[in-house]
């Protein structure tokens, strides 16, 4: 079906991670890559920073089609050994995916955030993503602990995650110099509601932003990003001053997002 292999050109002036980009090279992780992807003739997977297709070769022995991302296209003239990948040569994110059910990915690390939260606003069943070990604790943290943080909030809002493997520094040529981690994720509905998406996803920034302050600080020091005039009188006014008086790291994503909606209902003159 795919006896053509394919390559889609975009953004003239692609962006390079090199410095960026350590190769998965171990056999024995990359198989389990695979087995925890669980791939049949069926999935169309989506690999962002393939490089020289370590595991664009492993997914397009499993999958029925492979998207292959790479913004190098010197790098990228490997990817073409395989019927069923299709190469788009740019920036993950500037470009638009194509359709796709699965991705699976060594992903670079210095975009790790925004293709993440990219990925997170399209459709898909399962993803299997390398990441730094730190930045995937983050992910994973629940509240009161060391890790929590803005991006636990975040990604949990959309998604269920998992740390399935650490991966030593071994497994990489041009190791990088922390371990790695393989997390599953997989998108589901949100496990509670907000007024607006946006201005929760704000309010959790200004939440975090001084993580040692009561959260009372961080909103008044943050009433630019919030769009909120006069917020030291309605803060005192309408938030519960038994969580305001608390630190952000120790406050559940369900009780931020009922803050976040009360403050979204000031903003929008729902309470006066």
């Amino acid at each position: 079906m795919f006896s053509q292999p394919r390559c889609h050109l975009k953004d003239d002036n692609v962006k390079r991670y090199k410095k960026d980009q350590h190769f998965l090279i171990d056999k024995r992780v990359l198989d389990r890559i695979i087995g925890y992807g669980r791939l049949n003739s069926l999935d169309t997977v989506l690999e962002i920073g393939a490089g020289y297709g370590n595991l664009t070769g492993e997914l397009a022995r499993k999958a029925g089609k492979v998207i292959a991302i790479e913004a190098d296209a010197l790098l990228a003239a490997s990817l073409y050994r395989w019927g069923n990948v299709e190469v788009i040569i740019g920036d993950a994110l500037k470009i638009e995916f194509p359709p796709f059910n699965k991705v699976i990915s060594n992903l670079p690390y210095s975009i790790s955030s925004p293709v993440t939260f990219k990925l997170l606003h399209y459709k898909f069943e399962l993803g299997i993503l390398m990441y730094q070990y730190e930045f995937a604790k983050r992910m994973v943290a629940l509240p009161d602990t060391e890790d929590y943080s803005r991006l636990s909030v975040a990604v949990q809002y959309y998604a269920d995650v998992e740390i399935l493997d650490v991966i030593p520094r071994t497994a990489f040529s041009t190791p990088p110099q922390v371990k790695s981690a393989i997390v599953k994720l997989i998108p589901r509905p949100a496990p509670y509601r907000v007024k607006n998406e946006d201005f929760f996803m704000r309010f959790i920034t200004a939440a975090f932003s001084q993580r040692r302050k009561k959260l009372r600080n961080a909103i008044l020091n943050n009433a630019a990003l919030l769009g909120i005039k006069d917020i030291d009188i309605d803060i005192e006014a309408v938030l519960p001053h038994e969580m305001i008086d608390r630190r952000a790291e120790t406050i559940p994503p369900h009780e931020l997002a009922m803050l976040a909606d009360i403050l979204y209902s000031i903003r929008s003159h729902e309470i006066t």
